[in-house]
């Protein structure tokens, strides 16, 4: 450790291990004392190392896992104390609260200290969500928010004479899987353990704010679950209730009431705490804190930046997840208030700034719910809103959560709804949450027959692209999903370096679109992965290899004039960041043998686990320029 305490600028001796017996209710002044000392210890190191991701730009999620260290210490010596009672594992259902997982692999010597200056990072195997098999100490996936307590369950049943914990949240136990696990925990009487923070923030607001009728405490006490509801900021009590859920049989829920990064001045209470601390905020709560070697350790983090310069693309950074909202808003504005508000309605799942609905509900509110985080009961209310003809229901989440609405994309097609979904998020770009967060598999979304009711699939390459193609699926009817990622996109150019989409663009569905023409053969992209493509495209062609570049906006519709056209030229390599199993790739190679074109094929797509950091998920996947022009010279080769 004494390496450790030399790189890491926090004082490693403050921690002293703990071990207590959960058959003794009451703290002693020496244990109490320790307890407070290991809180304030991890506290103050989550906030640090969490404020490294700040200062590199890959976020990280300060709140959560600061304000559940109380639980977290207690549990920890539990384990200690009575180590054959517990599965030793911090099962955590919010699985952005990841800094935990890592402070308590560090904590047990499997995580080397140091490595926790790179939190989130590219390649250090520290991404925003735990993984097992990537992150030594890590002891399992946590996967989206409250998908991990039904999994609980089945390690309670294959550990039937140990408690098994899962930290949750009130976040958490709005999705539907939750109270499914609960029944089940309840029927099989299992000795599961739910300690939930119950702070009142979300991403976009407060529970209480836009679900006023949910209580945690109530939903849980109605599946019949014993519930202990407190303060968890009274340490005392606290471990008191925690000791009493403990050595009592069956399921408990112990119920934390407090604000979010409670004591951190700016945050407290506030849904900036929901995502990392920013470095300014950092630095104050480390004064305060006298801890200046972490003060200066943070100052001196330089935010890297990509300096590569991508040819056929300008220098017009789009957010196409905002666009998104404010074409919808363009279109809005030009029907009259009665109609507007008979006839759309939008419902957001606790992700209004992050997809770009936030501009709806500004702008209208009259026609905007804030909902919670339920994704699949939201989509649903918006497909029964756009039951009738003439009413549209608008929806929108992240892509990775897409899988979870499939049945209700059917229910909503079945019954011939008018659906317009925005999932933002798409691919792997900036995606320092890394795997369980790619939005890889939207193809999902096109699961209906042929003969079925229409579902489009789109995914603009730039931002005047996402406004025209809003603007002309908008009064659509059917089902509609519009793609796009969580980076910003450069404005694609044209030959002559002017805006390929420009003023007097017209989107047309079902079109593909000739970017660059091309002798040698043909790449075929879409979204984020064009300009990369392209960029391919121009450097092959100083090389004097004369590739062409199709952009393919709706992804579940041939074009038969341009699929005639690259199937007649020598080659043709899809290029996309969906999954290489699902994406647009495995399907547009049968699509070309079906019309008995048969160029040489290939396809590069999203094909392995995440890195972690933003745009280095590109090249790790080998999705980079480079390697789309090392795969065309293979293609040539052959």
């Amino acid at each position: 450790m004494t390496t450790s305490i030399a790189r890491f600028p926090i004082n490693l001796d403050t921690y002293k291990p703990l071990a207590l017996n959960p058959t003794n209710p009451v703290l002693s002044d020496a244990e109490r004392e320790t307890l407070k000392k290991n809180i304030q210890f991890c506290r103050d190191t989550i906030v640090f190392f969490t404020a490294t991701g700040a200062a590199r730009g890959v976020g990280g999620h300060t709140g959560g896992p600061y304000d559940t260290v109380p639980e977290v210490m207690i549990i920890e010596a539990f384990f200690r104390g009575a180590p054959d009672r517990f599965v030793p594992i911090f099962f955590d259902e919010a699985g952005h609260r990841v800094a935990t997982q890592y402070l308590i692999a560090a904590l047990h010597g499997e995580l080397p200290w140091e490595q926790l200056l790179h939190y989130r990072e590219a390649h250090a195997h520290l991404p925003g969500h735990p993984e097992l098999g990537l992150t030594p100490g890590v002891k399992f996936s946590s996967g989206r928010l409250g998908h991990l307590w039904p999994y609980v369950n089945g390690v309670a049943l294959a550990n039937p004479d140990k408690v098994v914990f899962c930290l949750g949240s009130d976040g958490a136990q709005q999705e539907g899987d939750d109270a499914e696990a609960a029944r089940l925990a309840v029927k099989l009487n299992l000795n599961v353990k739910l300690v939930i923070d119950d702070n009142d923030v979300t991403i976009a607001g407060h529970p209480s704010d836009y679900l006023p009728g949910f209580s945690v405490a109530k939903t849980l006490t109605g599946h019949g679950l014993a519930v202990s509801e407190g303060d968890g900021e009274d340490l005392d009590d606290l471990y008191r209730r925690l000791c009493a859920t403990v050595t009592g049989e069956g399921p408990v829920a112990v119920i934390n009431k407090r604000k979010m990064a409670v004591g951190i001045e700016g945050l407290e209470g506030s849904t900036h705490g929901h995502d990392v601390i920013s470095v300014e905020k950092a630095l104050s709560y480390l004064e305060k804190r006298g801890l200046t070697e972490a003060v200066r350790y943070l100052k001196a983090i330089q935010k890297p930046k990509q300096d590569y310069t991508f040819l056929g693309s300008g220098t017009k950074l789009g957010s196409n997840r905002t666009v998104f909202g404010e074409a919808v808003v363009e279109v809005l504005a030009e029907l009259d208030p009665a109609t507007r508000k008979a006839n759309v309605l939008c419902i957001d799942s606790d992700l209004e700034g992050s997809c770009g609905l936030k501009v709806i509900h500004d702008k209208y509110p009259e026609i905007f719910v804030s909902s919670g985080i339920m994704e699949r009961g939201n989509f649903s209310a918006a497909a029964g809103f756009g039951m009738a003809a003439g009413k549209q229901g608008l929806f929108g989440t992240f892509s990775a959560f897409l899988e979870m609405c499939i049945s209700e994309i059917t229910m909503a097609r079945l019954n011939r709804s008018n659906v317009l979904s925005h999932f933002s998020h798409s691919g792997i770009d900036d995606m320092a949450d890394n795997t369980c967060h790619f939005g890889i598999n939207n193809l999902f979304a096109d699961n209906g027959l042929d003969d079925g009711y229409e579902t489009r699939l789109y995914f603009p390459a730039d931002a005047a692209q996402m406004k025209a193609c809003v603007r002309a699926v908008f009064p659509q009817p059917g089902l509609r999903f519009i793609f796009s990622t969580r980076s910003k996109t450069p404005n694609i150019l044209d030959s002559d370096g002017n805006d390929f989409y420009q003023a007097d663009y017209v989107f047309v569905p079902g079109r593909d679109e000739l970017v660059r023409e091309g002798t040698a053969g043909y790449i075929v992209s879409f979204g984020e992965a064009l300009y990369r493509a392209l960029d391919a495209v121009e450097r092959l062609r100083q090389e004097g290899i004369d590739v062409g570049l199709v952009n393919k906006p709706t992804l579940n519709v041939v074009d038969e004039q341009m699929i005639a056209k690259v199937g007649a030229s020598p080659f043709v390599l899809v290029v996309e960041s969906f999954n290489r199993r699902t994406g647009l790739g495995s399907r547009f190679g049968s699509w070309l043998l079906e019309r008995a074109l048969t160029p040489k094929f290939a396809h590069l797509g999203t094909h392995q686990e995440g890195c972690g950091g933003l745009w280095e998920q590109y090249p790790y996947q080998g999705l980079d320029p480079v390697s789309i022009m090392a795969r065309v010279k293979t293609l040539l080769s052959r």
